[in-house]
Order: structure tokens, then C-alpha cells, then sequence
């Protein structure tokens, strides 16, 4: 009996290089993303993690001097190919930011939002049902439920973050980014965050960029370590934070610099 393929990788990067102008800010990098798997960039601060993540639902288009060299594919499309509809790869492709940033919309609004402009409910109970479906899977439906009219701004930092990431999964995107989710946290918000990542891994690919090491222990499964634009190392998390390859890793997560 022959043993079962392994599921083809959800977004592939090949020699992805990134200039701002003439800053070269990230170089060559080749990583894939798997669907059961949280993956994690660390590395120093303007080391090229961010920047690189941003490079997987085109957010680097936004601005005027980036351009990105190399391939990035989803199910093996080109997404940097001139017929792919950037619009629809963002709703594929979700991302949360650092800071939350939800719209000064009701909560309702704030997650009904996409799934109106893309045309996923049908009528208002389906709306109705998807909402409280993001939410849900978010972990903030319980402390929302009541209050779906106040504005998404009135939650605590920790509450807008989640409200951001059930906006995020409203859309039924294939792959979460979370650029630094619970940097702006504190301790308990940031511990619920981490414990949400938990319960979405394996529903969406997930990849999440943190300077908190501890965090890219507990929460993922792969860990990429980049320096001065580079992937110096990519692997398991703990086979990365317990036996590194190379030399530059080890300095880094023994805290040599950083």
C-alpha cells in the first residue's frame, strides 16, 4: 500500500527579495507554509520579518517604492501574476495588525463588513449567523453578545484585537498574518490571543511575526529566524530553539543580541 502524498504546501515563497527605493530589506528568501502548522518569524527589530509577511497578500502594493522579486504562490497560483485580483487575495489571505485598528463602526458592523462587500450572505440571518460565527471563533462572543451596537473602539486593547481577528475569519480566508498580534497587549489579553491561535490552527494557516521568543514557542509549530534580510534558519520550533543550526541563531535566542 502506498503511504498518502503530503498535503501540497498552502503558500510557497521562493527567492522573495523586497527593495524599498534602493534598500534591499529582504533577500532571496524561500519558506513554505504549511495548513496544520502555525508558522513564526523571529529575529531582531528591521530584520525584514514584517516586511516579508506582508509580501504574502500583496501589502507591500500599498506602498509607492516597494517592489518584490521572486515567486509567492497559494494552491500553487502566482499571486504576484497580473490576473490575480488583489481584493479576493486579501480576503484568502487575512491579516491582523499590530496595533488593532477596528473600524469606528459598531461591533456588528466592524465583522459584518467584509462578508457584505464580498457578497457572503445571502440575507440579514445569514449575516446574522456569520457574525456570531467570527465571533465566536474570535473567543469574544460572550463578552459582546449584549452590546453588538456599541462601537468596536469602546473594547478594551485586548477585545479590538480579537474583534479584529473575528473581521479577519468573517471573510472565510484560507491563511491568517498576524504582524506583532499582542505587542500592544498586556499580559492576560496577550495570554488569550495566544490561547485563540490554539484553537484556529489547523482551521486556517497561520503566520504570525513576533519578537516575543517565549510566544513563538508556545504558540507555533515552525519558527523562522531572520536577520539583516536574511532566513539565516527555518525548522520545527523546538528542534530551532533547542539545537539551532547555525551560529547566528543560537547567539540571538541565547540573547547575545537582539
Amino acid at each position: 500500500m502506498t503511504a498518502p502524498s503530503p498535503a501540497p504546501h498552502k503558500m510557497s515563497a521562493r527567492d522573495v527579495s523586497v527593495f524599498y527605493g534602493d534598500n534591499h530589506a529582504v533577500r532571496g528568501v524561500s519558506i513554505d507554509i504549511d495548513m496544520d502548522k502555525v508558522t513564526a518569524f523571529i529575529g531582531p527589530s528591521g530584520c525584514g520579518k514584517s516586511t516579508f509577511l506582508r509580501t504574502f497578500n500583496r501589502m507591500n502594493d500599498t506602498i509607492a517604492s516597494a517592489r518584490v522579486t521572486g515567486e509567492i504562490t497559494l494552491d500553487g497560483e502566482d499571486i504576484y501574476s497580473p490576473n490575480m485580483d488583489v481584493v479576493q487575495l486579501r480576503a484568502r489571505v487575512g491579516m491582523v495588525f499590530q496595533k488593532p485598528n477596528p473600524f469606528p463602526k459598531s461591533i456588528f458592523e466592524n465583522v459584518a463588513y467584509g462578508p457584505r462587500i464580498h457578497g457572503l450572505a445571502s440575507s440579514k440571518t445569514d449575516l446574522e449567523g456569520i457574525v456570531e460565527r467570527s465571533l465566536k471563533r474570535a473567543g469574544l462572543w460572550e463578552e459582546v453578545k449584549d452590546r453588538l451596537s456599541d462601537s468596536g473602539t469602546a473594547l478594551s486593547g485586548g477585545q479590538q484585537q480579537r474583534l479584529c481577528i473575528a473581521r479577519a475569519i468573517a471573510v472565510d480566508p484560507e491563511v491568517i498574518l498576524m504582524d506583532e498580534p499582542a505587542s500592544a497587549l498586556d499580559p492576560i489579553a496577550t495570554a488569550k490571543i495566544e490561547e485563540l491561535i490554539h484553537e484556529l490552527r489547523g482551521r486556517y494557516a497561520i503566520v504570525i511575526v513576533t519578537h516575543n521568543m517565549q510566544q513563538a514557542a508556545r504558540v507555533s509549530q515552525r519558527t523562522a529566524f531572520f536577520h539583516l534580510g536574511h532566513l539565516v534558519e527555518y525548522g520545527e520550533t523546538d528542534n530551532l530553539f533547542t539545537a539551532p543550526r547555525e551560529e547566528r541563531t543560537k547567539d540571538y535566542i541565547t540573547g547575545r543580541y537582539g
